[in-house]
């Protein structure tokens, strides 16, 4: 049998998960190591997380990382930051009206490099 050598070919992809495990060696950090293995995972395994999972585990100005997709299923009735790889439109759409933010994964770690105080949903 031949094995293919499987590899990410989405450049942001690949770049990304060098800098989480760069961060979570300089800061040691296992936060961002666990996000880096769960994205290097095949793409059919990332989470999707529906608002309504949001709303429910989280808290009111807290931060949540989601290493997948951000859908839009639900309601948010709380000011959160969420991190995600990438999100619907109208998830975007319903984090900012309840005065949330959305940002990349990217800049969750340049802004929280320490990665404290930051919930994972999966």
């Amino acid at each position: 049998m031949n094995k293919m050598n499987c590899r990410k070919t989405n450049p942001r992809l690949t770049s990304l998960i060098s800098l989480l495990k760069t961060t979570s060696r300089e800061n040691e950090v296992n936060i961002w190591r666990d996000i880096a293995d769960r994205l290097e995972a095949p793409s059919r395994n990332y989470a999707e997380v529906n608002l309504s999972k949001i709303n429910r585990y989280a808290a009111n100005g807290e931060t949540i990382i989601v290493p997948g997709k951000v859908l839009g299923t639900g309601m948010l009735e709380m000011s959160v930051k969420v991190a995600a790889l990438n999100f619907s439109e109208s998830a975007s759409e319903k984090i900012r009206e309840a005065q949330g933010e959305c940002m990349s994964i990217e800049q969750l770690i340049s802004a929280n490099p320490k990665g404290s105080r930051v919930r994972v949903l999966r």
